[in-house]
């Protein structure tokens, strides 16, 4: 179950307000210093008077199509923003948002989840009131195994308390939460102020003094380190930390398929995107031949290793999470990420200057134009390459949409965003609300394969009636590519219905739609999308439904006798 002991982020003490405030009222103020200011769900009647308080707060509230949509809406919002939050109600809402949930806590995204539930009295003599599974905690049962806290506010003198030390969680853990609202707490004032008081997260100085120690011995009788720098960078807000680091000793920079942008690509230290026998040849040599390599923030998923093809000696390895540290064969506990960088950046560690052969990065797109020729994803890449700025957002979908991606170099920092290692389809429309909100001033770029957008593309509706103004791509192929090359063969399981997906714009009342079958049409389009900022532009790419990117044939060469 959820509890209410776990330690919790910085020291401080919180106190209530002077002037007295609902649960509902508090719980708003509580999310708004936390940085959220838009909520995404669907209202409905357990939850429709913590709904008012929200629609008469300073809070904007993004109805969407789907509960699970709006999951992944406030997924992608946490992601860029720090924090998101979604609002849902009883068990029909509930339950539907458990896939967003569950992804957000596999790849550590901090979205609180607000219910609401049947009041209390209503409770009496276990009613089978509408919404009700089993019993009235079964909601509250399973979010206690896909969120890292939770609480039911049903005690008017903790429910602040209990407010405070979830968010503290979410924070501090970076990853989902729980809170239930009866709908008779919602406008309860609570008679007693209180204070609450947040232990220091436990740090054992002494470890980390010895861990930083051994990490500087090291890297000064090491020749050839590099850095793989994972999602938890970002996370944890220590880009600039890492890069301090990098740049004050020279030490080249890979990043993960989970981690991709987590510092600008086009920095001179960045070598690339390291994925085992699946990446780049030229970047898996580079980083499996250095003698110390510093795994910082990085999760060691199957997707992140190559399916396993990751060729890592523990003996040349220091592997750093916000969860643990290891060091070749040794063992630290109580050392925080967020503290050993910072440490590790004021030892004195002699410069390495690895040279960097320029042809393990990425070579720049030389790409020309061929009018006639038809589309394919890889000079779809290509041609989009040269439109990406500091200021574009890349949100892939899973499929040919993420592998493809792996070439685009982006320009800004934590601006791909894609769930790389839970690898839910459907993530990227919903995402692309999410992200845009979170960012304004960015325009976002949404990649999805032809699958994944029927399975949650009427989010669309919300991205037009909210003014938005991305550029979705589809991928066209009729099926699941990624399916198809993984499991070879005439499976009529990996077939869709093709759409005509522009006509979805007449549907729902907004954007511009483009069909696209030559590299002539796709550059029209992208430029025509690109120069129109009031507008989102729904690309339709029609591809050769045996066409795949490098990196999704090399996967398929890895993994297709597994499947």
């Amino acid at each position: 179950m959820f509890s209410s002991s776990t330690v919790v982020k910085d020291y401080q003490s919180i106190s209530c307000p002077a002037t007295p405030r609902s649960i509902g009222k508090y719980l708003i103020e509580r999310l708004q210093d936390y940085g959220i200011a838009d909520i995404f769900g669907i209202p409905g009647d357990y939850v429709l008077s913590f709904y008012s308080l929200l629609e008469k707060s300073d809070i904007n509230v993004i109805g969407c199509t789907r509960e699970d949509n709006a999951g992944f809406a406030a997924d992608a919002y946490a992601r860029v923003n720090g924090m998101g939050a979604v609002c849902v109600t009883y068990c029909v809402g509930g339950l539907s948002v458990c896939n967003s949930i569950a992804g957000a806590f596999a790849e550590k995204s901090p979205v609180v989840l607000l219910t609401g539930s049947p009041g209390y009295q209503e409770r009496l003599n276990n009613p089978l009131l509408h919404h009700k599974v089993r019993d009235f905690r079964t909601q509250v049962d399973v979010f206690d195994k896909l969120c890292i806290t939770g609480t039911e506010l049903s005690d008017p003198a903790t429910a602040f308390q209990e407010i405070d030390r979830v968010l503290e969680m979410a924070y501090r853990y970076k990853r989902p939460v729980y809170i239930d609202i009866p709908r008779d707490m919602v406008t309860v004032v609570p008679h007693t102020t209180h204070g609450h008081i947040f232990p220091p997260p436990a740090t054992d100085e002494r470890a980390l003094q010895e861990a930083c120690n051994e990490i500087t011995a090291l890297l000064n009788h090491t020749k050839k380190p590099v850095i793989v720098a994972g999602v938890e960078i970002h996370r944890f807000d220590l880009q600039d930390a890492l890069i301090h680091f990098a740049e004050k000793n020279n030490i080249p920079i890979a990043s993960t398929l989970l981690g991709k942008s987590v510092v600008r690509e086009n920095h001179p230290l960045y070598i690339g995107l390291y994925e085992g026998a699946i990446g780049r040849e030229e970047v898996t040599e580079y980083v499996e031949s250095s003698d110390c390599i510093l795994m910082l923030g990085t999760f060691m998923t199957d997707l992140n290793l190559g399916i396993y093809t990751a060729n890592l000696d523990p003996r040349k390895c220091v592997y750093a999470t916000s969860e643990t540290l290891k060091i070749h064969h040794h063992h630290y506990k109580d050392v925080p990420l967020d503290e050993l960088i910072p440490e590790l950046i004021l030892r004195n560690i002699k410069d390495c200057r690895r040279f960097i052969d320029p042809t393990v990065r990425e070579p720049v797109s030389q790409y020309v134009i061929d009018y006639t020729a038809r589309i394919s994803i890889r000079r779809m890449i290509d041609r989009l390459n040269q439109s990406l700025d500091d200021k574009t957002i890349v949100i892939a979908d899973i499929g040919d949409s993420l592998f493809a991606s792996t070439r685009l170099q982006t320009q800004g920092r934590t601006e791909f965003l894609s769930p790389a290692y839970y690898t839910s389809m459907g993530f990227s429309i919903p995402a692309t609300l999410g992200a845009q909100t979170a960012m304004p001033d960015h325009r976002v770029i949404t990649i999805c394969g032809d699958g994944a957008f029927q399975m949650t593309c009427l989010e669309l509706s919300t991205i037009v009636r909210r003014g938005l103004n991305p550029i979705i791509i589809v991928l066209d192929n009729g099926g699941y590519g990624t399916e198809r090359a993984l499991h070879p063969g005439d499976w009529g399981y990996n077939e869709i219905h093709r759409w005509s997906y522009g006509e979805l714009t007449r549907v729902i009342g907004g954007g511009i739609s483009h069909r696209i079958h030559t590299e002539e049409d796709f550059d029209k389009a992208l430029k025509a999308a690109m120069a129109d900022t009031t507008n989102m532009h729904l690309i339709h790419v029609e591809l050769d439904r045996r066409d795949a990117s490098e990196t999704l044939t090399r996967l398929a060469d890895k993994m297709s006798s597994r499947v």
